[in-house]
C-alpha cells in the first residue's frame, strides 16, 4: 500500500471519529437538560460515523490479510487512538441515558 493511501485512510478514520465526537458532546448537553429521546437520536447519528470510520479500518485490515504490506505510521496510531475512545465515549453515553432516566423516574 502507497503511503498517500495509508494517510487517505487514516484521516478518514479521524474525520469519522472527530464528526462522532462531536455529535455524542452534543447529546451530552441533551441529557443535562433531560432530553434523552434527542441525546439517543445523537448517539444514532454518532454510530453511523463511527460505522464509517470502522469500515475504512476494516478495508485496511481486508487488504492486510490478503497479503499486501502495510507500513504502519504514526498518523494511523493516532487515527486508531481517536476511534477506539470515540467508540467508548458513545459506550458511556448510552450508558448515561438510562442512569439519568431511571434516576429521574424515582
Amino acid at each position: 500500500m502507497e503511503q498517500e493511501e495509508l494517510q487517505t485512510v487514516a484521516f478518514q478514520i479521524i474525520l469519522h471519529s472527530g464528526s462522532a465526537r462531536t455529535t455524542i458532546q452534543e447529546a451530552f448537553s441533551l441529557m443535562r437538560n433531560g432530553e434523552y429521546r434527542e441525546a439517543e437520536t445523537k448517539l444514532e447519528e454518532a454510530n453511523e460515523e463511527i460505522v464509517a470510520a470502522h469500515k475504512s479500518q476494516t478495508d485496511l485490515l481486508q487488504k492486510y490479510s490478503h497479503g499486501e504490506t502495510i507500513t504502519m505510521e504514526i498518523i494511523m496510531v493516532h487515527a486508531q487512538d481517536h476511534l477506539m475512545n470515540v467508540m467508548t465515549l458513545k459506550d458511556m453515553a448510552e450508558e448515561m441515558i438510562h442512569l439519568h432516566e431511571k434516576a429521574d423516574n424515582k
